[in-house]
């Protein structure tokens, strides 16, 4: 016995959902668990003896994946942005205004950033990193600085 995939889908996808949910303590996570899950069935080849089987079968599978994500390395090592801010020290409030609006930027803006001013390290060497072009580099470092520009402007206009 092995029903279609979209049958088990709207059958048992909040049960999944609420297990996931349950371990992880987080809705992305959750998502991805309950997606995982569903392409693991997809993947396995033997049929099921029943729908009781089915059902506990898919939400062991889950379980499994709940504890694989939540045991990954960046899950357990991982602080919230504004606890992390607070370990770190600061030689001004502008230094800790100007690391806090970089950590707002978008991802591929953001890296480039930190690489590039807080790490050293040269547009070659992000762009061997990356895996990008060095002039793709430059353009998201000159975006990057815009919207930090801009970004700050307000604030200080505010500040005024």
């Amino acid at each position: 016995m092995k029903p279609s995939i979209e049958i088990l889908i709207e059958k048992y996808r909040n049960s999944i959902y609420a297990v996931a949910f349950n371990m992880c303590k987080s809705v992305q996570d959750a998502e991805d668990v309950v997606q995982d899950t569903f392409i693991q069935y997809l993947l396995h080849k033997k049929d099921f003896e029943s729908e009781q089987h089915i059902r506990a079968w898919l939400i062991r599978v889950a379980i499994n994946k709940a504890k694989n994500k939540n045991n990954t390395f960046f899950k357990r090592n991982s602080l919230p942005l504004e606890d992390y801010i607070e370990t770190l020290t600061f030689e001004s409030e502008e230094s800790y205004d100007l690391l806090e609006t970089v950590m707002k930027l978008p991802k591929k803006y953001r890296i480039v950033i930190h690489l590039f001013y807080y790490e050293d390290y040269s547009i070659n060497e992000i762009a061997d990193i990356l895996r990008v072009t060095p002039g793709n580099v430059k353009v998201r470092l000159s975006r990057g600085r815009m919207s930090l520009r801009n970004t700050l402007k307000e604030v200080w206009e505010d500040d005024e």
